[in-house]
Formats: structure tokens, C-alpha cells, sequence
């Protein structure tokens, strides 16, 4: 559910001009959304959005690209430290990883929006992950990459 309410706020910032929190929050039900002031400012700061100026001297939220970039490279980096082993059965990927270290790489790889990854779950050294069907390699495919 985040993810995609995530997904759901990029796309309403990419679109229309958004300059309040509440505002974000009215577009976010009006998608049939439930979320609370906590949670879209949590969303924000998770986003890496920052305020930009717009047309007419009007303030919106965007994306803080070189935010990103540097996100998604620690977070490739995380999982390229922690990961061991990718395997999978049916729509089930498994990703094996150092004692303590499953948090990490499932953050990492809820980051990477890999659009095939239905849900996942983090234990200590364990993350498992259901992928759409039929996705298995894809998705294990690209885990893979992100070890290189």
C-alpha cells in the first residue's frame, strides 16, 4: 500500500501543481486513498520532496533528483554489502542475507520500484518477496544486476 501511495503522490506531483500538504492529501483521496497529515509528511520526507517555484511565483512540491540518485546508489550499495544469495520458487523470490541485515536489503529492494514485486517481508537474514506471476526470473534477473 505505501509503495503504491507513493507511486500515486509522484504522479500527482508530476501532473498538477501541488503546494500544500493538504492539498496533496485531498488529490490522494480523491484517489480513494485514506491517509492522514502524518503520513503524507512522513511520505514527503521518505520522497525526498523539496518546494520548487512554479509559474505565477507559486511554490510546489517535486522531486529532489540528485536526492534520488544518491538514494538509489546507497541503496544499491546497501544491498550489494548485505545480499548472498537470490533463489526462487513459483512467485516466490527468497533473498539470503548477513545476520541482521534483512531490514536493510528489503529496504533497498522496496526502493528499487521494482514494478513485479507485489509485497515483501524482512526477517534477520531473510527477505521474502511475492512477485506478480510469471515474474520470478525477471525480478530475480534483476536483483541480480544490482549485485554487479
Amino acid at each position: 500500500m505505501k509503495n503504491e501511495r507513493q507511486k500515486a503522490i509522484l504522479e500527482i506531483i508530476a501532473s498538477e501543481n501541488i503546494e500544500t500538504q493538504e492539498d496533496l492529501g485531498a488529490r490522494l483521496q480523491q484517489r480513494g486513498y485514506r491517509v492522514t497529515q502524518a503520513t503524507i509528511s512522513r511520505d514527503i520526507k521518505e520522497l525526498h520532496l523539496i518546494k520548487v517555484q512554479a509559474e505565477r511565483g507559486i511554490y510546489k512540491y517535486a522531486v529532489n533528483e540528485s536526492s534520488t540518485v544518491l538514494n538509489t546508489e546507497r541503496m544499491v550499495r546497501i544491498f550489494r554489502e548485505v545480499a548472498l544469495s537470490i533463489k526462487g520458487s513459483g512467485n516466490i523470490v527468497i533473498v539470503n542475507t548477513l545476520s541482521g541485515s534483512g531490514p536493510a536489503a528489503g529496504e533497498a529492494i522496496d526502493n528499487f520500484g521494482i514494478q513485479e514485486i507485489v509485497g515483501s517481508l524482512a526477517g534477520d537474514n531473510t527477505v521474502f518477496l511475492v512477485v506478480e506471476e510469471h515474474m520470478r526470473e525477471k525480478v530475480i534477473q534483476k536483483l541480480q544486476e544490482m549485485l554487479r
